[in-house]
């Protein structure tokens, strides 16, 4: 098997990835080993943190999701968490939270994130601690566990279900008076517009068990004038369409997917730059492949692969680079972020082709450890034709 094919199939791995127990407690777990070491060299005794239960910072730290307000703290002395909500607090969690940890003799600096709500912090002042920010959890958050990447990976291939559903759909499509145009229910041809791909889509990934979350796009970026519903127009052929699908899968777990297709495709500059942009992602996993690099380093990377092949400056190309996880766009997100072994970081790069569109492709990966190449996440092949999308 190939890095395009399921990479469940590929690597071996499960179909779904492990139960939420499980999945909580390797989450825990690998939070613990990075805040143990980190309340060691701050010398600090404990980290709290404070929020809506379903924000992903919390739900991290949680075997499940709490409701309303909560709170979490990571007990070093004792190697704990403990965890309050207005479910088991008569007052606010945090403020409980700061007293049972003063009950048990802690005393010095509590360590927060910078986010931490304000009120959060004065509870614990008042119980006679001194608080100081760190970005742990957001450093343990931007590397997964195996059951986290297992997680990503079957979002993945719903997302990548639904790109296919929209390759079958545009390789069928006839052109009726210069647009594209498909059979209904009824065996009527009907204009193929971008509302219509962008359900096609939603099916193929409610089917493969996700949830599209809004996110789903059909030339998400397409320049309109305010008089023109771009979204009911019909498709042209000869014009790059791009497809972006950022599911979320039963886990909470997101994966991140774009192709752009060209019906009936003439070649020119669309193939010149889906040339580039194709092969700026085999030079960015090269550069990953040789060990850490910030995020930064990747997207310039990326852009300059791009431009290598005769982009100017006058040419639009923009490179992102972020992790995905709880959240579709996670660390490591800041330009300074390394890229450590175990990340899962989503890779997107565009380039405009006219004035008009742009073409776009977006793959997530996992980085392993130096010296291996990172591994692609179930995605179909970066053809620009439908029909060669759906052959490989």
């Amino acid at each position: 098997m190939t890095e395009q094919d399921d990479y469940g199939l590929e690597h071996g791995r499960p179909a779904e990835g492990p139960s939420p127990s499980a999945l909580a407690r390797e989450r825990r777990e690998h939070a613990a080993d990075v805040l143990a070491l980190t309340l060691e060299n701050r010398d600090a005794t404990a980290f709290v943190h404070a929020g809506r239960g379903r924000e992903p910072a919390i739900r991290y730290s949680c075997e499940s999701i709490p409701h309303g307000q909560t709170a979490v703290a990571y007990d070093g002395a004792a190697d704990e968490w403990l965890v309050r909500s207005v479910d088991t607090s008569d007052g606010h969690p945090a403020a409980d939270l700061a007293a049972t940890l003063a009950d048990r003799g802690r005393e010095g600096t509590i360590l927060t994130p910078p986010h931490v709500p304000h009120d959060a912090a004065l509870y614990l002042e008042n119980a006679g601690f001194e608080v100081a920010s760190t970005d742990a959890i957001a450093r343990a958050r931007a590397t997964k566990t195996a059951g986290e990447r297992d997680w990503i990976a079957v979002a993945q291939r719903a997302a990548s279900a639904g790109i296919r559903r929209a390759a079958s759909v545009l390789a069928d499509a006839a052109i009726v008076d210069g647009r594209l145009a498909v059979a209904d229910g009824d065996g009527d041809t009907v204009p193929l517009t971008p509302a219509r791909l962008r359900i096609a889509i939603d099916e193929a990934i409610v089917g493969a068990g996700a949830f599209p979350a809004g996110n789903t796009a059909v030339n998400p970026e397409t320049v309109s004038h305010p008089d023109t519903d771009a979204d009911g127009e019909a498709l042209r052929p000869d014009e790059p369409i791009v497809l972006a699908a950022t599911p979320r899968g039963p886990s909470g777990y997101y994966g991140g997917l774009v192709r752009t297709l060209v019906v009936d495709s003439d070649g020119g500059r669309e193939r010149r730059v889906h040339v580039a942009v194709t092969q700026s992602f085999r030079s960015a996993r090269s550069l990953l492949t040789a060990g850490s690099a910030s995020v930064h380093t990747v997207a310039a990377d990326l852009e300059a692969e791009v431009r290598s092949f005769g982009l100017d400056d006058s040419d639009e190309v923009e490179a992102t680079v972020s992790g995905v996880g709880l959240e579709p766009c996670e660390g490591p997100i800041d330009g300074s972020d390394e890229i450590e072994p175990g990340a899962v970081v989503r890779l997107d790069v565009a380039a405009r082709v006219d004035e008009t569109s742009r073409l776009r492709i977006a793959d997530v990966v996992v980085v392993t450890d130096e010296g291996e190449r990172p591994d692609r996440l179930a995605a179909p092949a970066h053809s620009l034709s439908p029909a060669a999308l759906l052959e490989r």
